[in-house]
């Protein structure tokens, strides 16, 4: 199966551009068979995303995007905003207590410069991103953004390499043309947030490539 990991719409994430309707149609069209709303420290109600799947006849699993204050975590498990989640050792016991599973996004930003000006700024980059105490709480890298360059990708596989931690993809969606860039393939079938969050635990996925990343000057 091909999920979608991490997804934003409008207007619960205020950066993104997608109706949830948009999502869900550019996800059948591009033949992923799930997709993950994981708004902006925004908790999707169980009950409104399970109407929304039962409309569009279409896998839809809630989650979030917390930004805490080591880096932006994909959670899946828990359902509701606490204050003090922006502090990565409170989020992981909250997680910790729910059983939830815990992936960390992008992990290129704030640590990879936009121009390595200097022999051995790879390196210092990476070992800043190993070092990054929200590594110590996930348990997956999200290896392959959608709206990251090959380059940033790059970073972040290595991240997970450096960490043995699996990686997972997803499109990062913010508007249409983002919607099936990345998924993360799952090797059994999943119709329920607590199979995915089961597969998850298992180790039974593996990130996968769609469309070629977009070309950043």
């Amino acid at each position: 199966m091909l999920i979608d990991l991490h997804t934003h719409t409008h207007p619960l994430s205020h950066d993104s551009l997608l109706s949830h309707d948009e999502l869900i149609e550019s996800a059948k069209t591009a033949n992923l068979d799930a997709v993950c709303l994981t708004e902006h420290d925004f908790f999707w109600d169980h009950d409104e995303a399970a109407a929304l799947s039962k409309r569009h006849n279409f896998l839809v699993f809630p989650g979030i995007e917390v930004n805490t204050e080591d880096g932006h975590i994909v959670v899946f498990g828990l359902d509701r905003f606490v204050y003090g989640m922006h502090r990565i050792n409170e989020l992981a016991r909250l997680a910790d207590a729910a059983g939830a599973f815990m992936i960390a996004a992008h992990p290129y930003r704030r640590q990879l410069p936009f121009e390595l000006r200097h022999e051995g700024d790879w390196t210092q980059a990476l070992e800043r991103a190993i070092a990054n105490p929200a590594c110590t709480h996930v348990s997956a890298i999200e290896t392959h953004n959608g709206r990251g360059s090959d380059r940033e990708n790059t970073f972040s596989a290595e991240v997970a390499a450096r960490l043995n931690l699996p990686a997972t993809a997803a499109s990062d969606a913010h508007e249409p043309k983002d919607v099936g860039r990345a998924a993360t393939e799952f090797d059994r079938k999943i119709t329920s947030l607590a199979d995915l969050i089961t597969e998850l635990k298992a180790g039974r996925f593996k990130p996968t490539i769609l469309r070629p990343a977009p070309t950043k000057s």
